[in-house]
This record gives C-alpha cells, sequence and structure tokens, in this order.
C-alpha cells in the first residue's frame, strides 16, 4: 500500500492501484477514514491529495516552501528546531535536512495511548504550522509559508537506506557543501542500526496532556 505523491495523475494511478490489489475503495470526501479488511488496518487522510497510511510504517515526507522563494539560513534553524521538537514525541526522527526551498523528513510515527501510530496530519501540523508562525515573525510577514500539501512515501524493504543516503547527500547535491558534515541543517540520528519499528511515545507526553 504505497503511495508516492508528485502529481495529481500519479496520485490517482496509485490510488486505483491500491483499489484494485486491496477491494477497498479509497473516500473521495475530505477526513480522516480507517478502513478494515480481510485483517489489513488502513488508514486514509485526505486534504487535496489522498495520504495513504499504515501500521509498522516508516515514512519519507518532503515539504516545501511556498510564500518565499528562499529560506535564509535564520529561517532553516527554526524549522529544524521543530522537526526535532517532535523527535520523541510524535515521532522517532531518522533524518533531516533543511535546504532552502524544501524540507525532507524520515521518520517512523510513534504510537499514542490507545496504542494507534499519530497521523500524518497530526505530525505534520505539529512541525509546520509552529515553526511557519515563528519563520513569518522573523522575517515580519504574514500568511502561507508551507505548501498545503506533503509529498509523502511509505518505506518498502530497502528503501531506508537509499532515502537516507539522499538526505546525507541533497545538500552536496545542490551545491550547499563540499561535505555532508559541514552543513548546519542536516540532521541524522545516531548509531542507526537497522530500520525500527513503531514504539510509544515518552510516558512524559502523555502525562503533560
Amino acid at each position: 500500500m504505497i503511495l508516492w505523491h508528485r502529481h495529481s495523475c500519479l496520485c490517482l494511478i496509485e490510488t486505483r492501484r491500491t483499489q484494485a490489489q486491496t477491494g477497498v475503495s479509497v473516500p473521495h470526501k475530505p477526513g480522516f477514514w480507517k478502513i478494515a479488511r480481510q485483517g489489513l488496518t488502513m488508514h486514509f487522510y485526505r486534504r487535496n491529495l489522498p495520504h495513504i497510511e499504515s501500521f509498522n510504517a516508516t515514512y519519507f515526507v518532503t515539504f516545501r516552501a511556498k510564500g518565499v522563494s528562499y529560506l535564509p539560513p535564520a529561517t532553516r534553524s527554526i524549522a529544524l528546531k521543530h522537526c526535532l521538537f517532535e523527535n520523541g514525541r510524535r515521532i522517532e526522527l531518522h533524518a533531516c535536512v533543511i535546504m532552502p526551498t524544501h524540507v525532507h523528513l524520515l521518520f517512523t510515527a510513534l504510537e499514542n495511548e490507545r496504542g494507534e501510530p499519530f497521523s500524518l496530519a497530526e505530525i505534520m501540523k505539529g512541525i509546520k504550522g509552529p515553526s511557519a508562525r515563528n519563520i513569518n515573525k522573523l522575517l515580519g510577514r504574514r500568511g502561507q509559508l508551507w505548501q498545503d500539501e506533503s509529498f509523502d512515501r511509505i518505506m518498502r524493504a530497502g528503501e531506508f537506506q537509499n532515502k537516507l543516503k539522499y538526505i546525507i547527500a541533497n545538500p552536496m547535491n545542490a551545491g550547499l557543501t563540499s561535505r555532508p558534515g559541514e552543513y548546519r541543517w542536516l540532521w541524522i540520528q545516531q548509531a542507526q542500526a537497522r530500520v525500527p519499528v513503531p514504539h510509544k511515545a515518552r510516558a512524559a507526553v502523555h502525562k503533560s496532556k
């Protein structure tokens, strides 16, 4: 149940493929949907593009700046701070990079007190909303900073390391640095031995709710 969001046409093709494989019709109305069929539970979140979510999934997510053409260094620091703030709260963050025009994240959704993973909508709102407010404040502007939609892909077996390498190489490929360790807005989880599996968020998070 993989959905790689790039363009509306590709999204529609993948949606139909998912329907054909599972026999489950992807909802067309905005909102959250949970469907169980033949022992398989699927979560759907739809805004403009349908986002398919799965238990035990690690996500590669990209979101882009919309309100500004270039993110100055100070704004990238703010965006990185908010990505790291969610680490251990709603996500286990494996890697992230804040580029001048977009952000890449590689993470596994943590579970809430009901034993269900936090939804992509919750996770992205927690990162994009506060970071946009603080960046706008710094720049003395108002209005939308990030695109509404994020482009996400559930990692298949063997894809995790490829996406991790992609994130690490992104600043070098863009000509922003000659070595990954020199780019200030790249963060990599230490001692990453294997693709992790979801686990519950820290108890302190639940106590504060």
